[in-house]
């Protein structure tokens, strides 16, 4: 089989600073511009600029191993060089001066030299350009899931009156995998509906030993807050369960996802006492970038990102006795019960018996959801919310994101509970403009 060489673009390392062990029995070709390029972002105190650092690091450990600009072997059989020479023209249109047309001249010299060339990019725009040039290009593809069959997290069984009737009866039903046409996940969730007369069903979730069990806490108020609806039903039953110390909330605008997730935290955290408090998150920018070109202090940098926080926040405490709301949020953090912060400060701290809820978590990488997850000390629940068709940052989609690849890696874990949810609870307008537009 013939040796392909692959051009990596910058923001795959950025994206993941082992890439280049992804290409076994292969030849891996880093421009020099792309060096260059990382080496303006090693100074960021980002996810960019970490990644960046690392395959610095990376690099100079693997210079042991011979000259880069001549290729080094690599321990699963490719070759890893670093280009220097940029030889050829750039057709008339392109910006010579561009680092990402620097990076595509390299590939298209290595094609014009009889090499198997794949341009490997997570930009969309550089890949078309590739394309345009003749080169075969790819985004960078570990990790992705297919979005079309994420883990739902619960499913409609249609079954006889008898099985409804024998699970009200005995509290639990032996999952059939003949009957259901699905595997069992530990902590799924089963809506049993009666196949004779529809309006007569159950809701149950599957237990460590594949048995369907009733739900415990799927109609318990959370500081105020009751489930309108089943999907609803199902993540509170998940949000509330001392068992489930990861849960993710998938689904578009509305459904309650981030309300449902602080409506628990502050009851678990503030009523119950079960947590010391309450961190709530969300990326800030695409890729994690710093708020320091925001005018004012942290906290008010904070705020314009985190308005949306705030915003049911101050639903959740509005007592409708007169008491500003706005002032009971602040009461809450000046008692450190609650504290906003920015995933890009995540990184690094230890977090122990908190209610940690990371919102927008479609805008993380597979990398940064995992340095999250890893932060969690003893005694600390995640709760992961977004949607991963609504995705700001520019080298991310709805199968390559870190909050759809968690769902998939994490289903049926004992510890862990995933739903899906899509029915609109803000407002009838609400749900008529998120189907109709």
């Amino acid at each position: 089989m013939p040796v392909k060489t692959f051009v990596l673009d910058t923001n795959v390392m950025v994206h993941n600073p082992q890439a280049v062990f992804s290409f076994a029995d292969n030849k891996v070709v880093i421009p020099i511009a792309v060096i260059e390029e990382l080496d303006n972002f090693k100074k960021a105190q980002d996810e960019r600029g970490r990644n960046a650092r690392q395959f610095s690091r990376l690099l100079d450990g693997l210079r042991s191993k011979g000259m880069l600009s001549e290729g080094v072997k690599l321990d699963n059989g490719g070759i890893l060089k670093v280009e220097l020479s940029i030889n050829g023209p750039l057709p008339e249109g392109l910006q010579t001066e561009k680092v990402d047309n620097t990076i595509l001249r390299v590939a298209l010299s290595l094609k014009k030299k009889g090499e198997e060339v794949r341009f490997i990019s997570k930009d969309l725009n550089a890949r078309i350009k590739a394309v345009a040039l003749g080169i075969e290009a790819e985004d960078y593809e570990t990790n992705k899931v297919n979005i079309d069959e994420l883990y739902a997290g619960w499913i409609e069984a249609k079954v006889s009156k008898a099985m409804v009737d024998a699970f009200y009866k005995e509290k639990r039903l032996k999952w059939d995998e003949s009957l259901f046409g699905t595997p069992a996940f530990t902590n799924q969730f089963v809506w049993l509906r009666n196949q004779d007369s529809p309006n007569q069903s159950a809701l149950g979730k599957v237990n460590a030993v594949h048995e369907i069990v009733p739900l415990v806490f799927s109609e318990t108020d959370a500081w105020g807050v009751r489930a309108l609806n089943m999907e609803q039903k199902f993540a509170m039953e998940l949000l509330l369960s001392d068992a489930i110390s990861l849960v993710t909330l998938v689904g578009p605008a509305g459904t309650g996802k981030t309300l449902l997730a602080l409506a628990a935290g502050l009851q678990r955290t503030v009523e119950d006492k079960v947590f010391r408090k309450i961190l709530v998150s969300r990326p800030v920018v695409p890729l994690g970038k710093d708020i320091g070109f925001l005018p004012g202090t942290k906290d008010e940098k904070l705020k314009h990102w985190m308005q949306p926080i705030y915003d049911n926040l101050e639903y959740l405490t509005d007592s409708g006795d007169g008491e500003e709301s706005d002032d009971q949020v602040q009461y809450l953090m000046d008692s450190k019960k609650l504290e906003l912060e920015a995933v890009t400060y995540i990184r690094g701290r230890s977090i122990p018996r908190q209610f940690l809820v990371v919102d927008e978590a479609q805008n993380l990488t597979p990398h940064e959801v995992k340095t999250i997850v890893s932060r969690a000390g003893e005694g600390t629940k995640v709760i992961l919310t977004g949607d991963p068709y609504q995705i700001d940052n520019p080298y991310l989609d709805s199968e390559s994101n870190g909050l759809a690849y968690l769902v998939e890696k994490f289903k049926g874990q004992e510890t862990f509970g995933h739903v899906t949810l899509h029915k609109s609870e803000r407002s009838k307008l609400a749900a008529l403009a998120a189907e109709l537009l």
